[in-house]
């Protein structure tokens, strides 16, 4: 699966900037960076280059970077040309190196080949993509622990764990023509049982860091002119939503995103939710509807001057039963109301003049179900949750199969089969059509 071609690509991003990166790898990197330049400065040694055409003429001057393989990021002959940033001189250069026998690499073909050449697995060559992507501070955190192979090493520990207790199983029944005795039997069950504890905690670290990754979604929602868009506007520090006294104002969904504790959070505004004969209002109820359906977190907004009866016609708006949900009773600063905490999940606000925003905030990241005294989660993917979860289950019925007395090649059979499962997220157990998938959604030069 190794490729014997030399890819190049620009690695920075597009637009003008004072300096702009073609990145080359291959087994003929280096030679088509020597006719490039004319001479080459030694390996891991930066130098000023000019960069010339096929007739000599002076294409740009950069700064150029070689890095012979094994003993690269791809792990193969590296050249890097660090020259201005405008897109025209890019192309062009660009456009050179092809002509000297390079092709255009697709988008995550770089990260691709550092996979397929042993310089990082699965895991963290999507930590690559995902610290490029990360939209907040602990977003980027988990991804460079994953980048450092932390999640890696938590996974490579259950295959070890996973692969010592199939050869015990293994060795039973293939030397030795006597059952499992008692005490082996005893041990079994509590390796078993110790497995699952270790795979649980992995699972769990992961769904928060696949929550992480994909971010966070809380929906404002409330009846007509409580002041749903100024809180939005509280919250984001930006005046993104049209604040007037007239019901109705907002007829879509407003989007705003923020960060809380170091988390990219989207907050969306919606139409007030009442009954209206106008149907633009009408499609905005429903939108906001749909976008209760779908939050991590509902904050009902209450006008904290109107009657409490009031409050409960919004309540029969139904929501998911596993949503939490916040009461915020907004403009305080009119009725005289306490500010900060009420209650459980209630606080009182005034977005107009920021009083109890700060309690808000912390509230937020409680009811989201986030522990920020404790340790960053590492980064993860749908994908890795899914594998996780079905190596649990077939951990389940390993277990299953053990209570119930069944021989040992069943067992080892779902054990072989979890540990495929653990295989799959660090690339040791893959496919050319799973890798296509992952490196496609990477940046073209990375």
């Amino acid at each position: 699966m190794v490729p014997k071609d030399t890819i190049a690509a620009i690695a920075t991003a597009p637009g003008r900037g004072a300096v702009g990166i073609i990145r080359i790898s291959g087994t003929e990197a280096i030679s088509i960076a020597e006719r490039l330049t004319r001479e080459l400065p030694p390996p891991r040694r930066a130098a000023v280059r000019e960069l010339l055409a096929d007739d000599g003429a002076v294409l740009d001057e950069a700064v150029v970077l070689v890095f012979p393989g094994p003993s690269s990021f791809t792990g193969e002959n590296v050249v890097e040309l660090q020259g201005h940033g405008g897109p025209a001189v890019l192309e062009l250069l660009l456009e050179r190196v092809v002509e000297l026998g390079a092709r255009l690499a697709r988008p995550g073909e770089f990260s691709e080949r550092a996979f397929l050449n042993g310089r990082m697995d699965l895991v963290q060559a999507e930590a690559v993509a995902d610290l490029i992507a990360a939209s907040s501070r602990r977003a980027a955190q988990s991804a460079v622990r994953s980048l450092r192979g932390e999640f890696s090493r938590r996974i490579e520990a259950l295959v070890i764990r996973l692969t010592n207790l199939r050869a015990r199983l293994e060795a039973d029944f293939d030397f030795s023509d006597d059952d499992i005795d008692p005490y082996a039997e005893e041990g079994l069950r509590a390796d078993l049982a110790q497995l699952t504890v270790g795979l649980d905690a992995v699972l769990d670290t992961a769904r928060q860091g696949e929550r992480m990754s994909r971010g966070y979604t809380i929906v404002l929602a409330g009846a007509p002119n409580v002041g749903k868009s100024s809180l939005l506007n509280c919250l984001a520090d930006s005046d993104i939503a049209i604040v007037t006294a007239i019901p109705g104002t907002t007829r879509d969904l407003l989007r705003a995103q923020v960060e809380i504790d170091g988390l990219a959070v989207d907050i969306l505004d919606t139409a007030g939710l009442r009954d209206s004969d106008d149907p633009i209002e009408q499609e905005g109820v429903r939108r906001a509807l749909n976008a209760i359906a779908q939050a991590d977190l509902l904050i009902r907004v209450y006008d904290d001057d109107v009657t409490a009866s009031r409050h409960d016609e919004l309540k029969a708006f139904s929501v998911r039963e596993d949503m939490p949900v916040l009461e915020v009773f907004n403009k305080v600063d009119l009725s005289g109301g306490v500010s900060g905490a009420r209650g459980a999940m209630q606080y009182g606000v005034s977005a107009l003049q920021g009083q109890g925003i700060s309690a808000l905030r912390a509230a937020l990241v409680q009811a989201l179900g986030i522990d920020t005294e404790s340790e960053t989660p590492l980064l993860a993917r749908a994908r890795h949750v899914a594998a996780l979860e079905a190596a649990h289950l077939r951990l389940s019925a390993a277990r299953e199969l053990q209570s119930t007395g069944e021989g040992a090649e069943l067992i080892a059979e779902e054990l072989r089969g979890a540990q495929n499962l653990l295989g799959e997220i660090t690339g040791q157990v893959t496919s050319e059509d799973l890798l296509g998938v992952i490196f496609s959604t990477f940046c073209i030069g990375k």
